[in-house]
């Protein structure tokens, strides 16, 4: 775990691997931070460069100013990308972080390879809703029980016990003034016209048993974005990438290889 100095402030990131191919970046959700793809810096970190960062008020990143949007995370990560001396990369965002990488080809096209959008969306139906009561949960019973409340959604009912542990306890050390801001940026996104201008080759992931964003709206965000390939992930839900490690990797893998 580290921070790279950028022009936008400190941004925590982890990273494996190295070589040659176009890196792969990570993006996470909005009740978890950078260690959430250690699965998967493991794997791909076997091949080439991948690198998992952490939004400004996550993890080991600088704080988010109260005016933070999707767009300023995009910016972040861009930024800290230079500090690491990447130009170009494969783009992997769940949940947020498929909101954060659509909002990052739209700033900067050229800058992705392709994208993974996991359990993720255009625009999210319930989503006032979604983001009135987080809010609120926030604010009334703290991270730590909003955490426990959570995890049955994020997660599938046969995930092992010691990974529960992992995404409540990383969800439950987030600040909320920063959960606040990240669930303003997820919930309140609206980038159907976004989407529609994707030219990036795209994956469209979702958990089959997701109920945060569920299928159907993967299958709508798909629609949206020319060319684009959609996979579920049986017996995964939210957090597929670690209900389904080994299938979330493959499913990239095949995705991104020869690039």
């Amino acid at each position: 775990m580290a921070a790279v100095a950028t022009r936008l402030g400190r941004i925590g990131f982890a990273e494996a691997g190295g070589g040659d191919s176009t890196p792969l970046v990570f993006l996470h959700g909005v009740g978890s931070d950078k260690s959430v793809w250690r699965p998967q810096l493991e794997h791909f970190g076997g091949g080439r460069r991948a690198v998992a960062f952490d939004y400004p008020g996550y993890g080991d990143s600088d704080p988010a100013s109260d005016e933070c949007t999707r767009d300023d995370y995009a910016a972040a990560i861009f930024a800290a990308m230079d500090s690491l001396g990447i130009d170009r990369a494969h783009l992997c965002g769940l949940s947020l972080g498929g909101v954060v990488a659509i909002a990052m080809h739209e700033a900067a096209p050229e800058r992705c390879a392709s994208l993974v959008l996991a359990d993720s969306f255009a625009v999210h139906p319930d989503s006032e809703a979604i983001y009135r009561r987080g809010v609120e949960a926030s604010r009334s019973i703290g991270m730590a029980a909003l955490a426990e409340q959570r995890a049955p959604l994020l997660l599938a009912p046969d995930t092992p016990e010691r990974v529960r542990r992992e995404v409540i306890d990383t969800m439950a050390r987030i600040d909320p003034h920063a959960y606040r801001i990240g669930a303003r940026a997820v919930w309140l996104a609206d980038q159907r016209e976004r989407a529609a201008r994707i030219a990036a080759p795209t994956l469209v992931l979702v958990g089959e048993l997701d109920p945060v964003t569920p299928p159907a709206l993967s299958e709508q965000l798909g629609a949206l974005v020319h060319g684009s390939r959609l996979e579920t992930i049986a017996g995964a839900s939210h957090v597929a990438n670690l209900d389904r490690p080994d299938e979330f990797n493959r499913l990239v893998e095949q995705f991104i290889s020869g690039s």
